[in-house]
């Protein structure tokens, strides 16, 4: 199953030490940083990724929606917000869908739809880390001799499913 990771695009970049310093110099600036900063993530992850920003008049010569460097990006049209947009897409992907957001109402009206959630600041944190790994070569598949233990400890009670299916969607970002 492949992922559908939908970002709230102004929640993302305000909340980011990377990008509110360029969002308040310009506001395309933290939005082409953002671009180019999930373009190189999704070379790597290779999952569907569209970013939702709340609608102004000068995008709409290219439409509410459209894509820039493989980044689906989307505009909330007149009189609808992003956090409306970001939730009719959780709805239409269900459980492919993985919403990034640190608004709590966006999150719990993803999650109603069957969707994970994952906070700003935690995505941009994996997003650095698998960035990080490509540069420095890192391979999660090396062929060094397994040296762990066998041994379980702890209880031995697994999570309820949901929290599974979340762990499992999540982890692959």
């Amino acid at each position: 199953m492949s992922l559908h990771v939908i970002i709230d695009g102004y929640n993302l970049i305000l909340r980011s030490g990377r990008f509110s310093p360029l969002d308040r110099t310009a506001l395309e600036l933290g939005r082409d940083a953002l671009v180019e900063k999930l373009s190189a993530y999704k070379k790597i992850k290779r999952h569907k990724i569209t970013v939702v920003f709340d609608g102004s008049q000068k995008f709409y010569f290219q439409g509410p929606a459209f894509s820039q460097k493989g980044i689906g990006l989307r505009f909330s049209r007149h009189g609808e917000t992003a956090d409306e947009v970001i939730c009719a897409m959780a709805k239409k992907e269900r459980q492919r869908a993985v919403v990034v957001s640190s608004d709590n109402e966006v999150c719990r009206r993803a999650e109603t739809f069957g969707a994970a959630t994952m906070g700003t600041q935690t995505f941009e944190e994996r997003m650095e880390m698998a960035l990080g790994a490509e540069i420095s070569g890192d391979d999660e598949n090396d062929d060094s001799p397994w040296s762990g233990n066998t041994v379980k400890k702890g209880p031995s009670r697994r999570p309820p499913k949901k929290a599974r299916q979340h762990l499992q969607k999540t982890g692959k970002l």
